[in-house]
């Protein structure tokens, strides 16, 4: 059976709705609306779950002629990450209605969850490019309004804005990479299109037309930036921990089990597309440098949060190295763990939330021996937490082992520096359960005399936590039952023909994997006790490194771009109609000789004169009143030569056969001629010593237009050897599905003729500012 675009569009489109009527659901429930949106999320979780099995692709037409589509593809992997945001989205929402109580801007608050679930199920459903990118775009959207829920704390407005500006960037380059798959697919598929589940059921020919274009490491490096920047990946994963300062259930949602998974996602999605020895190289390596540096700065990090967020970057530089490595354990890792870290994070980071709630503090160093007052909370974190350290049997065991295994593997069979990749797997693994031991720490010990008495909290704080605390133990207890529901699925979908996986515990014997997780856990055992000099040594190197603090990088961009905008406003914006006009024109001329020589554009063989007499006269004409125009002694002179220039254009379109065009530039040029004569009696004689530096910005603006309009001139003329019929019965059958129009004048004028649509675009501009500039002069007087 196959899915059911109804199924699938309502489980998509109901967090939406919930979203715009938000406002009216909270005029009903108030501060219970946190419960009316997880009713949502759990509908649009049970319609996905009746999807598990019936996998294939669903299609409503949206734009034909471009061959877009509003079209989704249910299958193991989707399915997934559909079911983990949607999941996770009911619990957060029932914890959020306790979290946020007395909370401000609750309307908001809920409207942007809601909104942001559904542009991760689009995310995860969406099989058509353009449409990929729309929701990959909406979720950045959303999270900037959620990060930046605090509007009035400066710190909560700046993490927002980082958010946005990395994950926004990272998003455009997401578009071009997509753009260039669809440039690769015209070529490999004979058509254009923006089909993904065709390329990928078409991947070796798209990998040999990318190839073949010199676009296949292009594609991959604008998709790996994508990636990195919304999964938090070394260099760009500064904006995480900033984005902290979002109310604990944002944290939990977005940035453990949602949002930073999407990058991770559609690597997963492409992996069967652009695999190859590039890919290895840049996904495992930018993995693994992401999870050892995550690992080392959480250790070193005083806050909860903090603590949860440089891990959530490690683990996902778990996935992403998983997905990187070509082995048959490396898809598995990846997808396994995509599984098994939204269980123990989600639950950790509302352990933080209860910590902060309750406790009022989100210090490591303030915090310990707390399991007496807190147990049930304290449970759920030795569950979570060893899972998160990777600690046999525990779920996080599972899949950190197959990542050791593709490692390895990896290294035996390359050899030379690749065996660095296990080491360093190894090494991060050692500082995951050093930082996992780390949070643990708050519930045991002994208390600090300066903590206040701990109250228990109210069980909407710690049901949600509990039922993923639960998860954990099932998947832990019976990992194989997971597999075969859910994860096998996503496996192939990732990687095609990969046969079918088992885990279990104990192990059968000793293998390599199995040696390096004996070396991480017992070597992060031991190194727990050096914990407090191992923090201060990774801080002071990060202090005194420049080069490993992206955050100070993005504020130094962030003030050269606001100094340079300060120093080029003045030059651009001065109040005076040259200015404005220089700009205008000269921005016009770069674009299009720029797209002259990105094309590769070239004019018909030149094989001599061959000019009427006639026209030779009209050009000589035109020539002389050029040269006449700036040398002119006076305001009526340079009129009435400028004038010359204007009738003899028209007489050339007599010459050229064109008496419509001769009639219309005659009474233009008239018109003219006679608001320049009226207008010379108002303008002073003598204004001021001619400027050089403006004299010669002047010419070198006019050759620049001359050599644009020149150049277009020549590429536009057409074959003197073509047939006009075969030229216009191109156009009458190429117009329209060339352009994706539907009226053959349309698209002619727009695409075909789209310099003349330039040409009146920069003639409007240019009289809209000079209009703009004389109402101005109106209210300020003469100058």
């Amino acid at each position: 059976m196959s899915p059911e675009l109804s199924v699938v569009t309502t489980a998509i489109a109901l967090p939406f709705v919930g979203a715009a009527a938000t406002p009216l659901i909270y005029r009903w429930f108030g501060e219970r609306t946190g419960y009316a949106a997880a009713v949502l999320a759990l509908v649009s979780f049970g319609l996905l779950a009746t999807q598990v099995g019936e996998y294939g692709t669903v299609v409503a037409p949206w734009i034909p002629s471009l061959g877009v589509a509003l079209r989704f593809t249910v299958d193991g992997w989707a399915l997934l990450f559909a079911l983990l945001a949607s999941g996770i989205g009911v619990l957060v929402f029932t914890y959020s209605a306790a979290y946020m109580h007395g909370g401000h801007s609750l309307r908001r608050y809920y409207a942007a969850l809601l909104a942001f679930m559904g542009s991760i199920l689009g995310v995860a459903l969406a099989a058509d490019l353009v449409v990929v990118f729309l929701f990959w775009e909406l979720t950045s959207l959303a999270s900037f309004v959620l990060i930046g829920h605090h509007t009035t704390d400066g710190e909560s407005r700046y993490s927002a804005r980082m958010a946005m500006l990395v994950t926004v960037g990272g998003g455009l380059c997401l578009l071009a990479g997509l753009l260039v798959l669809s440039l690769a697919a015209r070529q490999a598929l004979g058509t254009a299109t923006f089909d993904l589940a065709t390329m990928l059921a078409n991947d070796e020919a798209m990998r040999t037309a990318l190839r073949d274009q010199g676009l296949f490491v292009p594609a991959l490096v604008l998709i790996a930036i994508a990636a990195a920047a919304k999964s938090a990946q070394v260099p760009l994963h500064f904006w995480l921990p900033n984005a902290m300062v979002a109310p604990t259930p944002v944290s939990a949602f977005l940035h453990s089990a949602t949002m930073v998974k999407v990058g991770v996602y559609f690597v997963g999605r492409l992996r069967p597309l652009l695999s190859g020895p590039e890919w290895t190289l840049l996904f495992a390596t930018l993995g693994l440098v992401t999870m050892t540096v995550g690992a080392l700065l959480a250790v070193a990090s005083t806050d909860t949060k903090e603590l949860l967020a440089y891990s959530t970057a490690s683990h996902l530089g778990l996935m992403i190295a998983g997905f990187g490595f070509g082995a048959v354990a490396g898809g598995e890792a990846g997808a396994f763990h995509l599984l098994n870290h939204a269980l123990f994070k989600a639950p950790l980071f509302l352990v933080a939330g209860i910590l902060a709630h309750e406790a009022g503090s989100r210090s490591l160093d303030n915090m310990s021996g707390l399991r007496r007052e807190l147990p049930v909370t304290a449970a759920i974190s030795v569950v979570a937490g060893l899972s998160m350290a990777g600690i046999p049997p525990f779920n996080g065991f599972y899949s950190k082992e197959l990542l050791f295994e593709a490692a390895y593997e990896f290294g035996h069979e390359t050899g030379g520096l690749a065996w660095l990749y296990p080491g360093m797997a190894t090494v991060a693994s050692i500082f995951t359960v050093v930082y996992s031991l780390k949070f643990l720490a708050v519930f045991f010990g002994e208390r600090r005399a300066p903590q206040k008495t701990v109250p228990r909290p109210p069980a909407a704080l710690v049901v949600p936590p509990a039922v993923l605390g639960l998860g954990v133990l099932v998947v832990s207890a019976v990992p194989q039952f997971a597999v075969d529901l859910i994860v096998q699925g996503a496996v192939d979908a990732t990687a095609r023909g990969q046969p079918e996986f088992s885990v279990h515990f104990p192990p059968e014997h000793v293998t390599p994997p199995l040696l390096m997780s004996g070396v991480a856990i017992v070597g992060g055992v031991a190194a727990y006790s050096v914990t407090d000099p191992t923090a201060r040594a990774i801080e002071t190197v990060r202090d005194s490194t420049v080069l490993i603090r992206p955050n100070d990088w993005y504020d130094r961009a962030l003030s050269g771009t606001e100094r340079a905008g300060a120093r080029v406003g003045p030059l651009v914006h001065t109040g005076v109609l040259r200015t404005y006009v220089v700009w205008c024109l000269a921005t016009v001329s770069a674009l299009v000789i720029a797209g002259y020589v990105a094309t590769s554009a070239s004019v018909l063989a030149f094989d001599g004169l061959g000019v009427p007499l006639i026209v030779a006269l009209v050009l000589l004409i035109a020539l002389l009143a050029g040269f006449a125009v700036p040398t002119a002694p006076s305001h009526v002179a340079g009129v009435l030569t400028l004038s010359i220039l204007g009738f003899v254009l028209a007489i050339f379109y007599i010459v050229a056969s064109a008496p419509d065009l001769a009639l219309t530039q005659l009474v233009v040029e008239t018109l003219v001629l006679l608001i320049f004569l009226l207008v010379l009696q108002r303008l002073p004689e003598f204004y001021a010593d001619l400027d050089r530096f403006v004299v010669g910005r002047d010419v070198v603006l006019s050759l620049a237009v001359g050599v644009m309009a020149f150049v277009s001139t020549l590429l536009v003329s057409p074959d003197p050897a073509a047939d006009p019929t075969e030229l216009a019965r191109y156009y009458a059958t190429e117009a329209v599905p060339e352009g994706g129009g539907s009226n053959v004048v349309n698209v002619i004028l727009v695409d075909f003729r789209g310099f003349d649509t330039m040409g009146e675009l920069v003639v409007i501009t240019i009289a809209a500012v000079s209009v703009l500039v004389l109402v101005t002069m109106r209210t300020r007087g003469e100058t």
